[in-house]
């Protein structure tokens, strides 16, 4: 499939601005998304808890947690946001892209607004 990058805006969830965009690869295998942790402390954000995450390889690290709001091409959503340290890859994950009604397109390699369903 190849990799697909972002550009998405992020900012304090009480405040809009100050408002900073930074570059991500969009991973559908990610459930969270990573911002490095110097980015969020930046803009106000602070973490609001420490989680443990499994990696691919079986091991385990553990990474502090805050809430962001997340902006791309006119939509915005609070999710959760992992600190990234510096051996992170930055991260747009599911939970960030299901948050606004974005999906990828796997053969344009693009972020597109999904068909949302209500059950």
């Amino acid at each position: 499939m190849g990799f697909t990058h972002a550009n998405i805006g992020l900012a304090d969830l009480s405040a809009p601005a100050p408002r900073e965009e930074v570059e991500l690869m969009v991973d559908t295998g990610a459930l969270y998304s990573i911002v490095p942790a110097e980015t969020l402390r930046r803009i106000g954000i602070q973490p609001r808890q420490r989680l443990e995450f499994e990696l691919a390889n079986g091991g385990v690290i553990e990474r502090a947690v805050g809430d962001a709001r997340f902006f791309y091409d006119g939509r915005d959503a609070a999710s959760p946001v992992i600190f990234g340290e510096p051996e992170d890859a930055a991260l747009l994950g599911v939970v960030t892209l299901e948050a606004m009604g974005l999906e990828v397109d796997p053969v344009r390699k693009q972020i597109r607004p999904t068909r949302l369903i209500l059950y």
